[in-house]
């Protein structure tokens, strides 16, 4: 059944939705703390270890779904900026996000390879398709996932993870020239929605033209 859902590119934008509408809706009515208050309260208590801060809250964002609850890719690097490191610093604080990013594309793939564990079919990689995926750490927890999920190579777990190198580092530099504000229009709601819907009419146009194809005698 799983498997047979999964043949359905639109599958996994679908259920993106529903998650991140679960989300908004149990902090909207309170049930649960919004995910930017729960990485606040980690930061007080974490204070004296920010290496490990910072590879936490990147962990936490990286893993597929969860990563709509916590805010925490520009969170973290707002946090480096805000330290005001020195360059050896910014050096040592990008390799612990990219360790971070990296633990978490893996437990993205190996849970998108067990949930398609039967299907033997094996897709080429798309470098494209890749540095699409790195806008966002999001987009790029559900691109492994896929991967897993289509039995790619684990290599593409070790690309992604030196391509976070300059990302990282790209991105601390951005973050210190424009505002906090800014930055956090990446982890809105409504326009992570939108990328999502977008994604999804994609995907939905491409099933049907899937289906039509396999319909075709």
């Amino acid at each position: 059944m799983i498997l047979t859902i999964m043949n359905y590119r639109s599958w996994l934008p679908l259920s993106a939705l529903c998650i991140l509408a679960l989300f908004s809706a149990l902090i909207e009515f309170n049930i649960i703390p919004p995910g930017l208050a729960l990485l606040e309260k980690l930061q007080s208590q974490f204070s004296d270890y920010f290496y490990l801060l910072i590879g936490l809250i990147i962990l936490l964002e990286s893993i597929v779904y969860v990563g709509f609850y916590f805010p925490g890719q520009f969170f973290a690097v707002v946090l480096v900026v805000m330290a005001k490191p020195q360059w050896q610093d910014i050096v040592f604080l990008t390799l612990a996000m990219v360790i971070a990013a990296t633990v978490g594309s893996l437990l993205n793939f190996l849970l998108g390879r067990r949930l398609a564990k039967y299907n033997q079919t094996s897709a080429k990689l798309k470098i494209k398709s890749l540095l699409t995926a790195m806008i966002h750490i999001n987009s790029l927890a559900f691109f492994m996932f896929s991967q897993g999920g289509q039995r790619q190579s684990m290599k593409v777990v070790l690309l992604a993870g030196l391509l976070n190198l300059p990302y990282y580092l790209l991105l601390i530099f951005v973050t210190s020239l424009l505002s906090e504000e800014v930055m956090l229009l990446a982890e809105n709601t409504w326009l992570l929605a939108g990328a999502i819907l977008l994604w999804l009419a994609v995907t939905v146009v491409l099933d049907i033209r899937k289906y039509k194809d396999e319909k075709t005698p």
